[in-house]
């Protein structure tokens, strides 16, 4: 798996004058009554979401397997000091909405670059490239939308003004600096020129030519995002920005419990020796110390990955782990652990996401629908439809592939149900269960190798 990057930078202290400041200055820009993170966040893409895409405009980029966060310019107008800062538009070990000061940027203005460019929110990924010949780590920022510009709210307009934008006003004139003054390099937190850049969009029915584009990434892919051109920046839950993942990709964070059987010679003990059950708890909400699980299914370990976690020495219990969903098996299997997220999914965040994978869309339907969605762009702009078509294998193909009706969960038959392979439940969910002396593990620190 792609390493996840540590966000670089100093951390704004908590409840200080500072961060209370940046929320508020924030929420001024973004024209917002509240100072909670603006920024917007997907829906899981579903088949019925390929009709969206033939009766509406959207563009489409790979989605970096990284970590999203916003970057916001702040400058004095009257000394022309600037600073710049990030916060992570998801949850993170610091705190959700944390904000961290990048020393050593500087962004100039669009129209003199003698002058500091004004108030500006961006919104983009941080992903670590991995050279493929030295192999050498280089920590990028991939920015794609623009809430701020120059002290300009540009939330209300289409994505492509506010990409534009983007481009203009943020990227060019950073670019340009850095090419004729490449002595600034050394101060960046970002090592080199290319290590802030615009995300590359193109239509969606260009999506061909974005697969192809993944395997020469320098930095891990977590699927793709369709956002809808012609709809604002939202804040919070955005219904026109679609994450697309293979059914079979598509992955949950829980948190990883284990609980190992009772001992043969003290049933009031737990065997050590043993093989636990490895519990996935789903988050219900609650801040940091008060956070409220459930229990919601069992992860699939082998014996050699059991045996591969013991050596490593690391805890394992009470820890975020990634999993997706294994259909050959019919079983979660573990992908990574999260040490950059304090909890795991909301309960709700679980559900959508198994759902969009019961209901989710091959990569051979997102490519044999393409022509049906140029036709259906160009006619919106009264051009004539393309003359291409899919080969006739390939279109029945596709029709066989999207017009088949979303799965559904069969009954589930008390005390031994089985869910179907290629197909994960839509409710493994258990109900209240009493509390195990053993759900975190009692006695030595280490035990058999392992920390706990």
């Amino acid at each position: 798996m792609p390493a996840i990057p540590d966000l670089p930078g100093e951390l704004v202290p908590h409840n200080s004058d500072t961060e209370r400041w940046l929320k508020a200055h924030v929420a001024r820009l973004c024209q917002l009554d509240h100072d909670r993170f603006p920024g917007s966040q997907p829906v899981s893409f579903s088949v019925r979401d390929l009709t969206r895409l033939e009766g509406q405009d959207f563009w489409v980029c790979e989605k970096s397997d990284g970590l999203r966060v916003l970057l916001l310019v702040v400058s004095d107008p009257a000394s022309g000091e600037q600073t710049t800062y990030i916060a992570s538009i998801q949850p993170t070990i610091d705190r959700h909405n944390a904000y961290r000061e990048l020393r050593g940027l500087y962004f100039p203005h669009h129209e003199n670059p003698m002058h500091p460019l004004m108030n500006t929110l961006v919104d983009g990924e941080l992903v670590i490239d991995v050279d493929p010949v030295t192999k050498k780590e280089s920590l990028r920022y991939l920015a794609f939308d623009c809430l701020v510009a120059d002290n300009q709210n540009v939330m209300s307009k289409p994505l492509d003004k506010r990409y534009g934008r983007l481009n203009a006003w943020f990227y060019k004139p950073y670019s340009r600096m850095m090419i004729d003054h490449p002595f600034m390099a050394e101060k960046q937190p970002f090592r080199h020129v290319t290590d802030i850049a615009v995300k590359q969009i193109s239509f969606s029915y260009h999506v061909r030519a974005v697969f192809d584009g993944i395997p020469l990434l320098q930095h891990g892919n977590d699927g793709l995002v369709y956002t809808c051109v012609n709809t604002p920046y939202t804040p919070g839950t955005d219904n026109n920005i679609l994450k697309w993942k293979p059914p079979s990709e598509n992955s949950i964070d829980f948190k990883l419990v284990l609980r190992f059987p009772p001992s043969i010679n003290d049933p009031n003990q737990p065997d050590l020796h043993a093989k636990p059950l490895f519990l996935l708890h789903a988050w219900l909400g609650g801040e940091r110390g008060q956070e409220r699980y459930e229990l919601y299914d069992e992860m699939f370990v082998e014996d050699e990955e059991w045996e591969k976690l013991k050596r490593s020495g690391e805890q394992v219990d009470d820890r975020i782990v990634e999993v997706h969903w294994d259909p050959e098996i019919s079983r979660w299997r573990m992908m990574r652990f999260r040490n950059d997220k304090p909890h795991g999914n909301h309960i709700s965040v679980v559900e959508n996401i198994i759902q969009s994978i019961v209901d989710g869309v091959e990569k051979e339907a997102l490519l044999q629908r393409s022509d049906a969605i140029r036709n259906a762009w160009k006619a919106r702009q009264g051009q004539p439809p393309s003359a291409s078509q899919p080969p006739p294998s390939q279109a029945s193909t596709s029709s066989r592939l999207i017009s088949q009706p979303p799965l559904q969960a069969p009954p589930q038959p008390s005390g031994s149900f089985m869910p179907p392979k290629h197909m994960p439940p839509l409710d493994l969910r258990y109900g209240p269960i009493s509390v195990s002396m053993w759900s975190k593990v009692s006695g030595p620190t280490v035990f058999a190798g392992m920390q706990r």
